[in-house]
């Protein structure tokens, strides 16, 4: 549902960096949590945050707070392409009325039978950005570690920046595979799709799990 958020997790990442300037790309960023730790662990990183989700956008920019004038939100979805897209977005009943962590550019499939108390409202049009356009507009030549929570649509970033993650020394991710969402591929597709990354650590949990990568080519 939510990548790992243990201090642990984000702390072994930092250390990895090892610099203090490091470039950190949040794609699907949600409330901040994640942003903020790695802000509180590595105070000079430039930080790139992504959240097509306006009630997410919406509480990052008031959880952040003062933190804002450090990093750059881009409430838009990277994708392989440029142009609209229908996004998904979750919602809960009871307890997780409003949960948006589940939104997606993709379909839900299993999803629907693994987590029944999620539901999905009618969609709504999203603008989605080709992510090789954006780290040109960006000028960004390097970066140091991507945090991606994309809900099943991993293999369009990878897809849409095939060229950028040859210059990204880490990536972690979530991963299913079980398909939760239409079109989801599995964690060996995705190491398939990157052969010149390694895995570092894996973390499984129920029917999901995230993965820490290493670029092995830098």
């Amino acid at each position: 549902m939510e990548p790992t958020s243990s201090l642990t997790v984000h702390q072994q990442i930092v250390s990895l960096l090892q610099k203090p300037d490091r470039v950190i790309l949040d794609i699907g960023c949600n409330d901040g949590t994640d942003t903020r730790k790695f802000l509180e662990l590595c105070p000079q990183a430039q930080l790139y945050c992504f959240e097509p989700d306006p009630r997410a956008a919406a509480r990052f920019k008031k959880n952040m707070d003062h933190y804002l004038n450090k990093v750059n939100l881009f409430e838009i979805a990277i994708s392989d392409r440029n142009g609209m897209i229908d996004f998904h977005p979750s919602n809960g009943n009871g307890d997780a009325k409003e949960w948006d962590l589940s939104g997606s550019i993709r379909r839900p499939k299993n999803h629907l039978v693994e987590y029944d108390w999620v539901r999905f409202d009618h969609p709504i049009p999203l603008k989605l950005d080709g992510w090789m356009d954006w780290c040109s507009e960006a000028n960004l030549k390097c970066i140091d570690f991507i945090w991606m929570d994309v809900q099943g649509a991993e293999s369009d970033v990878i897809a849409g920046g095939r060229n950028t993650l040859s210059n990204t020394r880490f990536v972690y991710m979530e991963y299913s595979d079980q398909e939760l969402f239409e079109g989801q591929q599995s964690l060996q597709a995705i190491l398939d799709s990157l052969p010149s990354f390694e895995v570092v650590t894996q973390y499984p949990h129920g029917v999901e799990g995230d993965v820490l990568l290493r670029n092995t080519s830098l």
